[in-house]
């Protein structure tokens, strides 16, 4: 979630990834007046740049949560379609990687 630096009048005039002493207050990127802000204020380059970091949490996220499953014996990891299980695999495999290389991999994927 971003800092908001906002003007003498309220409105945002910035987003920051540290607090500052202009931006102590923090938003959820999905909040509708942060995403007014970046609509009014942001090319689309910076906005698909937002997105895709959004993305690489969501598809932590979902890893979590098949993983959560899959213990719990909820679904089985044969039933996801086989795409989705190579790519699965493949993540794990490089975080294994990487973690035995001591690479900080939360921050990373």
């Amino acid at each position: 979630m971003p800092y908001i630096e906002r003007s003498a009048d309220g409105k945002i005039i910035g987003l920051r990834t540290i607090a500052g002493p202009d931006s102590t207050e923090k938003k959820s990127l999905t909040d509708e007046e942060i995403l007014d802000f970046l609509k009014d204020n942001m090319d689309n380059k910076f906005l698909e740049s937002l997105l895709s970091h959004s993305d690489a949490g969501l598809i932590r996220l979902l890893e979590d949560l098949i993983n959560l499953l899959t213990k719990k014996n909820i679904i089985l990891f044969t039933e996801l379609p086989e795409k989705a299980q190579e790519k699965i695999i493949e993540r794990e495999q490089i975080r294994e990687k990487m973690s035995s290389q001591n690479i900080i991999v939360e921050e990373i994927i």
